[in-house]
């Protein structure tokens, strides 16, 4: 009998502890709300909780608000340049903190971004500010400026 009741409540907290995706992932970090909704306006939402595996350079809320406001309303309306502007911000794969080396990295967009490594990494003029955010289908790493493709 006890073990039983072992094995049932294994089974239900194999249950409860669901695995996140990206998208999931930013969310719950509560600081990616431009960017939730901006990848739901590109309809990117589906891509991002796809296999992958991504990685993601995640602006935050902050980073959006250096946009002005009539920019931003704009780019939330072009669902082209929308979509442009977001996946210039994913490179394939899962690439790590320890693994991020300078130079120029491919991105889904089909543009390259430029990864510097003195003083801190950047991403073109974005400066990394949190790494290693890991989600089952890759991992986010934070930025506090828009990147936008050349």
């Amino acid at each position: 009998m006890k073990k039983i009741l072992i094995a049932a409540a294994l089974a239900a907290s194999t249950l409860a502890v669901q695995a996140k995706d990206i998208v999931d992932t930013a969310v719950a970090a509560g600081s990616f709300k431009t960017l939730a909704t901006a990848l739901q306006a590109a309809g990117l939402v589906d891509t991002l909780k796809g296999k992958g595996p991504f990685t993601v350079f995640a602006p935050t809320d902050e980073a959006f608000a250096k946009i002005p406001k009539a920019d931003l309303d704009a780019l939330l309306k072009d669902k082209a340049k929308l979509t442009a502007v977001l996946t210039y911000h994913v490179v394939p794969g899962k690439v790590m903190a320890k693994d991020v080396k300078a130079g120029m990295v491919k991105t889904v967009q089909g543009g390259s971004l430029t990864i510097g490594t003195k003083g801190g990494v950047t991403v073109d003029n974005a400066k990394v500010v949190k790494t290693d955010i890991v989600a089952d289908n890759g991992v986010i790493h934070v930025i506090d400026t828009v990147v936008l493709p050349k």
